[in-house]
């Protein structure tokens, strides 16, 4: 046994000496990487939210050319005013019109003002459908209103509370900025990588690489069905409470 020790401790003398002599052989140039050069991109203005320059722009104030009715794919029908756009319950979700992987996603959201009879999921509630058919990341006014906490605004939905509750006041703006990385999938459909999510709402952050286990459901527990890039969505919930608006929606892929 004491033969042995000393043999791997001449050994791993050895190996350190090796290793001392081969960086006193180095460089600083053989650890430097000069090609390929990353794109340049021009970043927007973070007071204003302002889109990077290779951002897509999914909403600015103007039409909706770049989202489809998710009840027939045909031309979104919910009306914009003054720059900014209001969920019709009446007429249903929202999709892009471009399907996506992994991506930054930057998307601005305001609950109106509202009685205090609305309550818990009934208080403004919709939904930024990560990949629509799949994940679905919490819309609701959380501010000073309880409900389930898997369930509140920056929940995945039935899945992950956040990890504080950053919600404005009604009538204010709040914001996400999304970072999602899509599920890679083994041939027999399981996941092989799940999906993650990192968000800040209003510039904190309230979920930090969270993974996500399966499709967010509302009745029962995640469940996980392969899939390819989709399609973003907005949902029109069905709750009595007057329609939530958005503004100011691009992304970027990754």
């Amino acid at each position: 046994m004491k033969r042995s020790c000393i043999l791997f401790a001449v050994t791993a003398v050895a190996a350190c000496l090796v290793s001392v002599s081969a960086r006193a052989q180095m460089r600083p140039e053989y650890t430097e990487v000069w090609e390929p050069k990353p794109a340049v991109v021009t970043p927007g203005n973070p007071a204003t939210g302002g889109a990077p320059s290779d951002a897509i722009i999914l909403f600015d104030g103007g039409g909706l050319d770049a989202w489809i009715c998710a009840k027939d794919g045909g031309p979104a029908k919910w009306p914009v005013k003054d720059g900014i756009l209001t969920v019709d319950k009446s007429a249903g979700d929202i999709h892009t019109k471009e399907t996506f992987g992994s991506y930054q996603l930057h998307i601005e959201w305001c609950v109106p003002p509202m009685d205090e009879a609305f309550a818990g999921q009934g208080r403004g509630n919709s939904g930024v459908y990560l990949q629509v058919g799949h994940y679905e990341l919490q819309i609701l006014d959380s501010y000073q209103h309880e409900t389930y906490v898997n369930g509140q605004a920056g929940s995945i939905y039935k899945q992950t509370a956040p990890l504080v509750n950053a919600m404005l006041p009604p009538g204010q703006w709040n914001v996400y900025d999304i970072i999602y990385n899509a599920p890679i999938f083994n041939e027999d459909g399981t996941f092989r990588l799940p999906p993650r999510v990192t968000v800040l709402h209003n510039g904190v952050v309230i979920q930090n690489g969270a993974v996500i286990y399966g499709n967010t459901r509302y009745l029962g527990l995640p469940d996980v069905a392969p899939h390819g890039d989709c399609r973003i969505g907005l949902q029109a919930h069905g709750d009595r409470s007057p329609a939530i608006s958005f503004r100011n929606i691009w992304i970027r892929r990754l």
